[in-house]
């Protein structure tokens, strides 16, 4: 079921989404309350946005603006992020596709959906079409998160820069996070929906969330193994890669792993291709959200001409 938001000591109220979107909070089944942002309309698939980790809905929000403009779409915030209730549970991946799943179900969404994944949504939306693959139209993996590139350690390494954020946006340098954390925005992206993103991404709230997934990557890397291993549905697929390689040898190397990895898996896709991204870094829907845009119409464009 859907409700209106109402403010509480475990949420935020009401946050401005952006201009031509709407929100609206999903109650789940424990209770707990997710908040949507929504733009479009029309008789195509949805349009599902899953952020990476650290990240609130309004990643989302150039992007989701432009498919709005085209078909139905829907970002979140996963819990604990933005203006969702906080999560007791441990923030495994099969408890956020637990919630992502009572999402759709509490947006009364029956018909299969095309999923967006960036960086550690790509992972989740994995183990969506795992679960559910008769619900699922489409895929686009956005530098989605892949066991080749992380190790046990990586969640500390995260939930270590996730406090080192959380420690500046209590000092109050918001501006510091940004230039720090967003380096090389797109000038396509307009000074309003940057204000909205770091609102929603620069606090200590969002980080604390971003802490509690980064403990479940260790124990998350044997499913992500498994479920590369079994593949995707087969429903149109577009995987973007970044192609600028930072300075470094290490940092080299593994972009060069990533997306060596990422083409191996598409290849052996039913119908799935990779897009390297030129110039573009793992933050693809800042840096080129062109690319993320194109790829998006393309699936949703090949999954209506399926049905």
């Amino acid at each position: 079921m859907t409700t209106q938001r109402r403010a509480t000591g475990s949420s935020p109220g009401h946050l401005d989404p952006g201009a031509g979107l709407a929100e609206k909070v999903v109650l789940l089944p424990d209770g707990r309350r997710l908040r949507t942002i929504t733009a479009g309309e029309g008789d195509g698939p949805l349009v599902v946005f899953e952020a990476g980790m650290s990240a609130p809905a309004a990643s989302w929000v150039h992007t989701q603006r432009e498919i709005g403009a085209h078909h139905r779409t829907v970002s979140y915030d996963r819990a604990g992020y933005g203006g969702s209730d906080p999560d007791p549970q441990d923030r495994t991946l099969e408890r956020i596709v637990d919630d992502l799943t009572a999402l759709l179900d509490g947006l009364g969404e029956e018909q299969p959906v095309v999923l967006v994944g960036h960086s550690w949504g790509g992972p989740i939306i994995r183990l969506f079409g795992e679960r559910h693959p008769q619900r699922v139209a489409g895929l686009v993996f956005v530098d989605a998160t892949l066991a080749e590139i992380m190790s046990d350690g990586d969640g500390r390494v995260l939930a270590w820069s996730f406090r080192a954020v959380a420690l500046l946006a209590r000092l109050g340098r918001r501006n510091l996070i940004r230039k720090l954390t967003l380096p090389h925005l797109s000038p396509s992206i307009s000074a309003s929906d940057v204000d909205i993103l770091v609102r929603d991404y620069a606090n200590a709230r969002a980080m604390r969330a971003g802490c509690q997934e980064a403990a479940q990557v260790a124990p998350a890397l044997r499913t992500m193994r498994r479920l590369q291993a079994a593949g995707t549905p087969d429903v149109p697929t577009v995987c973007l890669q970044a192609g600028r390689i930072d300075r470094g040898r290490a940092k080299a190397k593994g972009r060069l792993l990533f997306n060596r990895v990422a083409t191996e898996l598409m290849a052996a896709a039913p119908d799935g291709r990779v897009v390297v991204v030129e110039g573009a870094g793992h933050l693809i829907p800042q840096e080129d959200p062109a690319a993320v845009r194109e790829a998006v119409l393309e699936v949703v464009a090949a999954a209506g001409a399926r049905r």
